[in-house]
């Protein structure tokens, strides 16, 4: 019976498969098509997509800046299955109110918390970022992703150190 049904399984994901490629409506089919329903009128293979943006879009010249003091932070030696954190300052150098959507580091043994509310042009901000060195030896290098309403939108941070061996 077991064997019925995985025959019976193949037989119709083959059957599935093995479609009619005349069927198929592709770039050339639908332009075809197209002119066949019509002899007079001519297919528009360009279609305006108002989702996408143009490669020659102009940046926003009032979009906010997130400019760091210092985008990599180096712990130096960190002892085992402890917890060290950094704050790193930034200025918002541009015209519009800044706002992080979120942080995210590229580990779970790193935990960035940023400010919340809008930093208002010339005004500061932080980013906290904890490293919890439990389970980790030798030499550690993490990033954290800050997304915000600038150009571009993400900013990338780092952290590095070396967590001492037991």
């Amino acid at each position: 019976m077991k064997k019925i049904s995985i025959l019976l399984a193949v037989g119709l994901l083959a059957a599935s498969c093995n479609r009619d490629k005349s069927a198929e409506a592709g770039t050339q089919g639908m332009n075809a098509a197209a002119a066949a329903a019509d002899d007079n009128s001519k297919a528009n293979p360009t279609i305006d997509n108002p989702n996408v943006a143009s490669d020659t879009e102009a940046p926003n010249p009032d979009a906010p800046v997130m400019t760091f003091a210092e985008s990599q932070f180096d712990f130096g030696d960190i002892k085992p299955d402890s917890k060290v954190a950094h704050t790193f300052t930034f200025t918002n150098t541009g015209k519009t109110p800044l706002l992080i959507a979120d942080a995210t580091a590229s580990c779970g043994c790193t935990t960035p918390n940023w400010t919340k509310e809008p930093v208002a042009p010339g005004a500061k901000g932080t980013l906290d970022v904890q490293f919890d060195s439990r389970g980790k030896q030798g030499l550690i290098s993490k990033q954290v992703s800050v997304r915000a309403n600038t150009q571009p939108s993400t900013t990338v941070i780092y952290i590095k150190g070396n967590v001492l061996t037991k």
